[in-house]
């Protein structure tokens, strides 16, 4: 697994490299938000872990412009227990984040639990592809697309749709969710849940907020349409 750690603190790259390269983590760095964007886009990485604050670029921009060239997984540092922080890294495309000061043993379960969903597909070769309505779902290339065009999701949007389109007609509360897609060693809120829904209605229901495919039980969760 290839990680790139995105920080301006020496240190704190020093200490997380260490430990993570003892879990046998490949790892690399990048101190300004600018250096981030070039190895992401020349390299493949498994996971990205960068801090909110960096020295050249602002971390929500940083997100925002990854998201615009690469999928790959992004675990966020923030040092405000601020939720609007919080919300925000979601909104601009991360997949989960970290408190400063954490633990490592936190850090480190986040990271198992995004890898476990990213790397979980390989491991279903008789499930490679799902069809359902008007979406065709590549489970093993973890790929969308509807109507023929490809939609670009984040790790947990695709978890997330996946889990929906295959159980069409159920009902999800958000605690279930968090559950199922985040795992239990996600120690969140319920707010995560209810961003990345909107993040993914943006994304493939129609601008007019007439949900098609993701809908709204209200008082109880989520759940995707049954089949026409």
């Amino acid at each position: 697994m290839k990680v790139l750690i995105v920080d301006d603190e020496l240190l704190l790259i020093k200490g997380l490299k260490y430990s993570l390269e003892q879990d046998g983590y490949e790892v690399d760095s990048a101190l300004e938000g600018s250096e981030a964007l070039r190895k992401i886009s020349l390299n493949e990485f498994d996971i990205v872990i960068f801090d909110l604050i960096l020295p050249d670029m602002d971390g929500l921009e940083v997100c925002q412009k990854i998201r615009e060239i690469s999928n790959v997984p992004l675990l966020v540092l923030t040092a405000s227990n601020e939720d609007m922080n919080k919300i925000l890294s979601l909104e601009y495309g991360a997949d989960d984040y970290v408190v400063k000061p954490f633990n490592i043993l936190e850090l480190k379960a986040r990271m198992k639990a995004i890898l476990r969903r990213t790397k979980g597909a390989a491991q279903k070769p008789n499930e490679q592809t799902v069809v359902v309505d008007d979406f065709i779902i590549n489970a093993l290339g973890r790929k969308v697309s509807l109507h023929g065009k490809e939609i670009n999701l984040t790790a947990k949007e695709f978890d997330l749709l996946l889990l929906l389109a295959t159980n069409p007609g159920k009902v999800f509360s958000r605690e279930e969710l968090l559950e199922i897609i985040w795992g239990y060693e996600y120690f969140g809120d319920l707010r995560t849940v209810d961003v990345h829904v909107r993040r993914l209605r943006e994304k493939i229901e129609n601008k007019n907020k007439n949900y098609e495919y993701i809908l709204t039980k209200w008082g109880v969760g989520y759940y995707f349409r049954n089949a026409h």
